[in-house]
């Protein structure tokens, strides 16, 4: 397989996309999403990340995040993944009817893929766009009819409603 390449330390807003363990629709749950989005703000905080958008679907996540100091957002990633995929399978005990055995790899429970696609924003536009397309994810999927029907992204930060599930950096150019 080919190795791909991480663009660390350019200073550009990056665009990230990582997906639950054999595309299972693993955020289901309310619980679920809130935990991950719980773990995105503690991780983004912690390493000087601002989130400028997000969207959680039910078997992947976008990002666009913009890091305002030189890290390694690969390990990032792979700290919030680590993190909430602990917590997400906690809450699945007990409490949600879910064959959690079909998790398993190797006597290990699995939430993500190991993976993550990574790309480099260069410009406002491609920023713009890449927050757009976080926005339509859930209209395009057929799981609401609007942006603002979907709970679980930051369309409802843009445009100032209520409910918003985390607040965000916003985006301007």
């Amino acid at each position: 397989m080919t190795k791909l390449h991480h663009y660390d330390k350019l200073g550009t807003v990056r665009f990230v996309t990582f997906s639950c363990y054999r595309r299972k629709q693993l955020f289901v749950t309310n619980e679920s999403k809130k935990i991950f989005l719980y773990q995105l703000r503690t991780i983004c905080t912690k390493y000087s990340i601002h989130i400028l958008g997000y969207v959680v679907m039910p078997e992947h996540v976008h990002l666009v995040l913009y890091p305002k100091t030189e890290i390694f957002l690969g390990r990032v990633i792979g700290e919030l993944k680590s993190i909430s995929a602990r917590e997400i399978l906690l809450s699945f005990r007990g409490q949600y009817d879910m064959s959690l055995e079909s998790l398993k790899n190797n006597e290990k429970y699995i939430f993500w893929l190991r993976r993550c696609y990574d790309h480099n924003c260069r410009t406002p536009e491609t920023v713009k766009e890449k927050i757009v397309y976080c926005h339509k994810n859930p209209v395009t999927r057929g799981l609401v009819e609007k942006p603002e029907d979907w709970e679980w992204s930051s369309y409802r930060w843009y445009y100032g409603m209520d409910n918003v599930v985390i607040d965000i950096e916003g985006y301007n150019p």
